[in-house]
């Protein structure tokens, strides 16, 4: 086959058959395509689409490129979750370590940041010495020994997807629905899973800017789960602001372990307890929410999360002691002040999400290196009273000059009203 003819085919609103599509990606994960040969064909699935008959080929493909897990023999219920990405989201690392202690196994394979949402991996390496690239038998042998791991694709799990989310980032397709799901149900798939629960943020801080989009792609996913068997739930979340106090790499994890130790903030704990039902429920380990979140806190409360979290961990090779003391400090911070009262109305938080980038929290090009000491703190939420002089934002990290272009980037991104507003809704019905 040629793969202009199969570009063309589908830039032109073709539909591509089983045989094209299963060599596209056979000949892209044996290096017989070229980056500029993938990022026209992610365009022209950005603009037309693909028929769930391409997409199941597509998912099915890009699982057949690598290996694929079988936890079966452990005899315990097999779940993951899965965020579509926003601003300060670092669930994972609080509802993997809760629900291993409740006895699910949990074969976590994360990415890292695409666009200007953060990855679980990039926050994951910010802990000294943490291996997130294992090998099948090290991710299996975790498994077995304490229960859950979160690692980063290996070149034998789904090596088709590694390419096409690198390629995704840098192109302007990271949106696209078809691509999206892909890349998201052919990880879960090659881990085996036999539940997942999906976190599908709305607002303006996530690519599902609203509940039609976020319906849409949810429609893709179930669709996809119940073509492979695996049990999928759906749960809508606001991203109209940044979830937590703050925002960035190695401060998401401080901010997770304070969670895991009942001291994180009230719209983390929700969020991660409405997914951590989910499963619960699908495993049959709780009848439903009110005794699965009764399970939930009392694995927080009796330090069972935490010391899963600190295994998961220790079998990783993390250095723990960044984890109970803060060690990465930043070598600057400023701060964005209110020049006037009010209350807090709106956020931008795309724009948020971009200054994060200029920090050095995300990537703009391949090669740039990640800053892990540098975040935001987030002192005012939305529905907060304002006064002039108080601080919006505290911004921190080791380049002052890009702190300052964030800066003059975060001025620009709240909003102030004079009548009393009202905290978004956190789990949209």
């Amino acid at each position: 086959m040629i793969p202009s003819e199969i570009i063309e085919k589908k830039r032109d609103g073709i539909n591509l058959n089983k045989k094209e599509i299963k060599w596209f990606i056979n000949s892209l994960v044996n290096n017989k395509i070229d980056t500029s040969q993938l990022s026209a064909l992610l365009m022209s699935i950005y603009f037309q689409g693909m028929t769930d008959e391409e997409l199941f080929v597509l998912v099915e493909a890009m699982v057949e490129s690598g290996e694929k897990f079988d936890f079966n023999y452990l005899d315990s219920y097999i779940a993951d979750k899965h965020s579509t990405g926003g601003v300060g989201d670092k669930i994972s690392f609080i509802l993997a370590p809760i629900l291993s202690s409740l006895g699910i196994i949990v074969p976590m394979i994360a990415g890292r940041g695409l666009a200007y949402t953060g990855g679980t991996i990039d926050k994951l390496k910010s802990i000294p010495k943490l291996q997130t690239s294992l090998s099948l038998k090290s991710f299996k042998k975790q498994i077995e020994v304490v229960g859950c791991c979160i690692a980063s694709q290996s070149s034998q799990i789904c090596p088709a997807d590694n390419t096409l989310y690198r390629v995704r980032d840098l192109t302007g397709t990271v949106p696209s629905l078809p691509l999206i799901c892909s890349s998201i149900m052919s990880k879960k798939i090659a881990e085996g899973l036999n539940g997942l629960v999906m976190d599908i943020k709305v607002g303006n801080g996530t690519f599902m800017k609203t509940i039609e989009e976020a319906e849409q792609l949810a429609l893709g996913l179930k669709k996809i789960g119940d073509a492979f068997n695996i049990n999928t739930d759906i749960v809508y979340s606001d991203m109209s602001q940044p979830l937590g106090k703050f925002a960035g790499l190695h401060c998401e994890i401080l901010e997770a372990i304070e969670c895991l130790k009942g001291n994180g903030p009230k719209d983390l704990i929700e969020v991660s307890f409405r997914l951590g039902a989910k499963i619960l429920m699908q495993s049959n380990t709780a009848k439903d929410i009110r005794s699965a979140n009764k399970l939930m806190l009392d694995t927080i409360n009796n330090g069972k999360a935490l010391k899963k979290f600190e295994e998961i961990i220790n079998a990783q090779n993390g250095d723990i002691s960044y984890l109970n003391s803060k060690k990465i400090i930043p070598k600057h911070e400023i701060t964005v002040i209110s020049n006037r009262h009010g209350f807090l109305s709106s956020l931008e938080t795309e724009k948020i999400g971009w200054s994060l980038v200029e920090i050095g929290c995300g990537r703009k090009v391949e090669k740039d290196k990640l800053d892990y000491s540098a975040g935001i703190e987030f002192i005012k939420k939305i529905g907060d009273k304002v006064n002039k002089g108080d601080t919006i934002y505290r911004i921190f990290g080791n380049n002052l000059k890009k702190l300052n272009n964030a800066k003059i980037i975060l001025n620009e991104t709240y909003f102030l009203t004079d009548a009393e507003v009202l905290q978004p809704k956190l789990i949209i019905d």
